[in-house]
């Protein structure tokens, strides 16, 4: 009777042994099964986000680098305007200041000199000028001529 009894037990405890082994890898197959389910949510969630952040960064990019493009081109189209004005206004100053020169005497040596030639008030032709000057030396003929240069005289 001994051994159908130890024969019993060991059926018992090998029973109860299957038993507990089987609640923990039920258990271990529900935690691993939470775990996917939660692992599969998180998926899914992070490609939403990494959809919706590529959706959102590359349109919102093109149309503001649009948006600045255009302003910015509004704004040097400006700039250049004015910059070209501000040229034409200081080439007719500059034009203005060649018919009209700041200083407009002329020694009073020169200017009886030319008198005594025939040459009087206004632009002096050069050939006029050079047969006027045909009697001085080449220094007193250049410092005649960039004085009549700086008077505004010559023409």
């Amino acid at each position: 009777m001994l051994t159908s009894e130890c024969g019993w037990i060991r059926v018992f405890t090998a029973k109860q042994e299957g038993d507990g082994m089987e609640k923990e890898e039920n258990e271990i197959a529900e935690r691993l099964e939470a775990a996917a389910i939660l692992l599969e949510k998180t998926v899914s969630l992070l490609e939403e986000r990494v959809a919706a952040a590529a959706a959102l960064t590359g349109e919102v990019e093109r149309i503001s680098a649009t948006v600045e493009q255009s302003q910015r081109e509004t704004e040097l189209a400006a700039k250049l305007a004015a910059a070209e004005r501000e040229l034409g206004e200081l080439r007719a100053a500059s034009a203005a200041a060649v018919v009209n020169p700041l200083r407009r005497t002329v020694p009073a040596a020169t200017s009886e000199m030319l008198a005594k030639h025939g040459i009087g008030e206004g632009p002096v032709d050069v050939r006029t000028l050079d047969a006027a000057l045909a009697g001085l030396s080449l220094e007193q003929r250049i410092a005649v001529k960039s004085q009549l240069l700086r008077a505004g005289a010559i023409a």
